[in-house]
Formats: C-alpha cells, sequence, structure tokens
C-alpha cells in the first residue's frame, strides 16, 4: 500500500529512515512516538511494511527532484509520439501540470513566485521506466525523459488571470479512454510557488522555461501497467483543456 503521511527520519540507533503516520500529528506529538516503516525511494514507489521504529529525530521528508530536458523533448496536444526502440520496454505516462516563466528571476521569493508566470497548460511527461536504473541512469532522470517529442504540451496557455489558484486545479490522465490518474493539484507535495522559488535559488530562471510539476500517483509502473504501441494518452485540467497522443512504436 502506499503512505498516508510520509516523513523521515532518524530513529533511537541513528539510522536514518522513512514512517507512515496514519492520523493527523504535530512534529512534538510524533517525537519518541513509534511509526510503521515505509520501503522504497522515489523511483521504485513506497511500500508499508510491518516494521517499525521509534522516531528520535526529524528530517525534511525529501526535497524537489529537478533536472533538465531538452527544447526538442517538447511536441503538439495532438501529435503522435513515436517510440524509439530503446524506450518501449517500460514506456510510461504521467499527466502533469506545467508552469512557463514569463521573466527572468534569481533567488525568487515563494511569496513573489506566482508573479513570474506567464501561463499555466497541461503536459504529459512521457518516460522509459528501463532508463531510470541506478545501474543504467545514476538517477540522471532526464536521459529517459529526453528522447523527442516525449514532452506533449498544449493546447494553449491559460493566463494566471484565469487561474488564479494553481492549487486547486482537477488532473485527469486516461489510457484508451480510461482514467488512470484523478486528482486535485492540491495534492502536489510541493506547490507552484515552492518550486519556482527551488528552481531559481543561486541561478537565474530564464523566461521561457517551462516547468512540469510533477505526477500524481497512478502510472503504469506503479499500477495498471505501462504503455504499448497503439495506446492513446489524453490528459485533461479543469479550465486548460486536454491533449490527446498517440503511442507509435519505430521499428528497428
Amino acid at each position: 500500500m502506499s503512505f498516508d503521511r510520509l516523513i523521515r527520519f532518524i530513529d533511537k540507533n541513528g539510522v536514518e529512515r522513512y514512517g507512515n503516520v496514519e492520523s493527523e500529528l504535530s512534529a512534538s506529538e510524533l517525537n519518541g512516538k513509534q511509526v510503521q516503516l515505509v520501503s522504497g525511494n522515489i523511483e521504485s514507489g513506497f511500500k508499508v511494511t510491518d516494521d517499525k521504529a521509534e522516531v528520535a529525530k526529524f528530517k525534511p521528508p525529501k526535497k524537489p527532484v529537478i533536472f533538465a530536458t531538452p527544447p526538442d523533448r517538447l511536441t503538439g496536444p495532438l501529435d503522435d509520439i513515436l517510440i524509439h526502440p530503446d524506450a518501449q520496454e517500460l514506456l510510461d505516462y504521467e499527466g502533469e501540470l506545467s508552469i512557463v516563466i514569463g521573466k527572468d528571476g534569481y533567488d525568487i521569493s515563494e511569496e513573489e513566485a506566482l508573479d513570474y508566470v506567464l501561463g499555466y497548460t497541461n503536459s504529459n511527461d512521457v518516460s522509459a521506466r528501463n532508463l531510470h536504473a541506478l545501474d543504467v541512469s545514476g538517477y540522471q532522470m532526464g536521459y529517459a525523459k529526453s528522447f523527442n517529442h516525449f514532452g506533449p504540451t498544449g493546447p494553449y496557455l491559460v493566463s494566471p488571470r484565469l487561474v488564479p489558484e494553481p492549487q486547486a486545479l482537477q488532473l485527469t490522465t486516461k489510457v484508451n479512454g480510461k482514467v488512470r490518474q484523478s486528482t486535485s493539484t492540491s495534492e502536489m507535495i510541493w506547490s507552484c510557488r515552492q518550486l519556482i522559488a527551488f528552481a531559481s535559488r543561486g541561478r537565474t530562471l530564464r523566461r521561457g522555461t517551462l516547468i512540469m510539476t510533477g505526477t500524481p500517483e497512478g502510472v503504469g509502473w506503479h499500477s495498471n501497467g505501462c504503455l504499448e504501441d497503439g495506446d492513446v494518452v489524453e490528459v485533461t485540467i479543469d479550465g486548460l483543456g486536454s491533449i490527446s497522443n498517440k503511442m507509435v512504436f519505430q521499428k528497428d
């Protein structure tokens, strides 16, 4: 099963662990408590185990995973996605809210972050999971997502004036008409404000940058199976329209 509330902590033996908290408790209330341990990681997914450990010290649950992909990755909202043979083994979808930056920014604060947004749009963060493995990628996830046309986006860029709260949008991903992902952007681990601020720490975030903000549970790798030749993936976000793209496997 997936976690309810994920914490990262040091146990009384000095070992760093992940834990699951079933009900809402403050950090002070959790100190010294026994919690169920969670196995796995952000790549393989998390699973609650039957083992327990005592919380001795809290650590931040995690930081955003930031990586860059080339512009040739982008393609239109209705384009077929040509899948290179290297990416056909464990092909996956990730419906995501995307942000386009409208002006250069450096060390942007969370309070000012949304002032830098040109608009919001839909994306499918197409991913070759077979190239995510540590011995292949060294956790450089960008390679598995950087094939040409692996980033269908659109159909339009919606003004922030029409999206006053980006954390209150419903996202739905369908594969061949069947719902695979359905959630609100309020469930994002890191908000749009936090992602923009984090991405600009000590570096200039350039206008025109597109930020894919992450995907909810329900990706094929962890649940319903990966994509096959001819599958059609549709991503819809309330108020932002939808994109629909067929996966077309290239022949050797």
